[in-house]
């Protein structure tokens, strides 16, 4: 059956995903500063409701203080208001001794007690109960009333922020777990994909090499060996590529090495292989430094970026390669070419796969790259500084 949503509702999340993201968070915050403001108006009404309640029970007490209050008057008010509701601590005291007359709903403990009026007389302000005598009606005592919300209403203040607390670690928690699964995913991709290739290259492979030994017996190609250096040149070729598969497909092995000496002969590799205007440089202050770097894959790594660099200066250009020590477990080798730079913004994008400014890129040379120097090196790689017609510099660290 044709899906009839086919083609009216097309995202990219990929190359989306930032925005995509901040998206996500802006509607949760949403969510959650509505959900907090909607409960905290439900309290403030109950609030209100409790007050009130407080309030007529204090002006009840204080009217059948009154000498000169109806007995009918009287009896409904004892029946009716004069009933305290158990759900609201509340304490009398006297305002001329500050001593406690009457407790409801806390502790018979006078050490609770005080500690609740402490908390009490934070939370709410009293109301007052104005005792009369029978002289007149004058005003013979004043008594001050202290209360604190119902635990219930506490409760529901509490209850938006504990309930978004909640649902934001199991959030985070989904959210890692995802991105785990992403990501060893990614990793199977790469490795089956890997482990593929170097087979299927090294099945033909095989073949060429029993060719050209056969080849060079031939009485026909007497007199002309530049065919069989050339053949064994492109084998040689397929060969490294073949072994760089095979260390992505498998766990490479790491040896200490020389790293002036392993890119000084990368480069003296790729010199032939670009353009003649390009002035190659390597400046270090200690040629001696060693780093722990599988050749065949850190070779990868300065062909890609190197290539990358002589297209960015279209072929004409000077590019520098710095090696440095940046802690005693650390080095540092930047490599530096003089461009026409990265667009504005593109600096976090340039290790996504699909990131490229080639018009036959297929974006997923320095994606390789960041992998190598990342998961198989343990080190760090990240564009260190980028201008428009000025260049690029790319850095990596690796364990000393």
């Amino acid at each position: 059956m044709k899906n009839p949503f086919k083609g009216s509702f097309n995202i990219d999340f990929y190359t989306n995903q930032s925005t995509i993201k901040w998206i996500v968070l802006v509607v949760a915050v949403i969510i959650g500063v509505g959900s907090i403001i909607y409960t905290n108006s439900l309290v403030a009404k109950l609030k209100k409701g409790e007050e009130d309640k407080i309030r007529l029970w204090a002006k009840a007490v204080e009217f059948s203080s009154s000498p000169d209050a109806d007995p009918s008057a009287l009896t409904f008010i004892s029946l009716n208001l004069i009933t305290p509701d158990n759900t609201l601590p509340v304490i009398v005291i006297d305002s001329a001794t500050q001593a406690i007359n009457q407790v409801m709903n806390v502790s018979e403990n006078l050490t609770v007690q005080q500690r609740v009026l402490e908390k009490m007389k934070k939370e709410n302000k009293p109301f007052k109960i104005l005792i009369r005598n029978g002289e007149g009606g004058t005003i013979s005592d004043v008594q001050f009333v202290y209360y604190r919300n119902s635990y219930l209403l506490r409760q529901l203040g509490t209850y938006p922020y504990v309930q978004l607390s909640v649902i934001a670690i199991f959030a985070f928690i989904a959210y890692l777990a995802f991105s785990y699964s992403r990501k060893s995913e990614q990793n199977r991709v790469w490795v089956g994909m890997a482990k593929e290739t170097a087979h299927q290259l090294g099945t033909p492979l095989s073949s060429l090499i029993a060719w050209v030994e056969y080849m060079k017996g031939m009485a026909e190609l007497e007199g002309r060996d530049d065919i069989i250096v050339e053949l064994e040149k492109d084998i040689k070729r397929l060969e490294m590529i073949t072994e760089r598969f095979s260390n992505i497909g498998s766990v490479p092995v790491l040896k200490s090495q020389n790293v002036f000496s392993v890119i000084d002969s990368s480069l003296n590799y790729l010199k032939p292989r670009v353009s003649s205007k390009v002035n190659f440089k390597i400046n270090t202050e200690d040629q001696e430094l060693t780093a722990k770097l599988n050749k065949p894959l850190f070779e990868w790594v300065l062909e890609n970026i190197v290539k990358n660099g002589v297209d960015a200066m279209s072929g004409i250009g000077n590019l520098n390669v710095t090696i440095g020590e940046l802690s005693e477990s650390e080095i540092f080798i930047d490599i530096a070419d003089d461009g026409k730079g990265i667009v504005k913004g593109g600096t976090k994008d340039v290790f996504k796969p699909g990131f490229t400014t080639k018009k036959r890129g297929w974006g997923l040379g320095l994606t390789l790259v960041k992998r190598i120097i990342e998961n198989y090196h343990e080190g760090r790689i990240f564009v260190k500084s980028s201008q428009a017609d000025v260049g690029t510099v790319f850095r990596i660290v690796l364990k000393g």
